[in-house]
């Protein structure tokens, strides 16, 4: 992992002044912490969407990192701890709706 703290914007987002951040994830004091734009979207179909896009984005990452990944069963896997976590959550959503 790269000892930076922040991940930078994709190059797409800072030339388009219409870009805004839809969703942040942090790994902090042993947990996940997430801060999104709620209300961005009326059809939740859109954040499905958001999730299966993010899914891709991930393989492709990992398969850049590790050239003899296999990318299908990869995505089945996260698949299998996507499923798992909606069936049987290990925490709870909590937080507030901040400005």
């Amino acid at each position: 992992m790269s000892g930076k703290k922040f991940l930078d914007p994709p190059p797409a987002a800072t030339r388009d002044n219409a870009s805004f951040e839809l969703l942040r994830v942090w790994v902090a004091e042993q947990g996940q912490h997430v801060s999104l734009r709620s209300g961005t979207w009326e059809d939740p179909f859109a954040w499905g969407i958001v999730l299966a896009d993010l899914a891709r984005h991930i393989v492709h990452a990992e398969s850049m990192q590790r050239k003899d990944l296999d990318i299908d069963a990869f995505l089945e896997r996260m698949l299998e701890g996507f499923q798992a976590e909606i069936d049987s959550p290990t925490d709870e959503p909590e937080g507030e709706l901040m400005q």
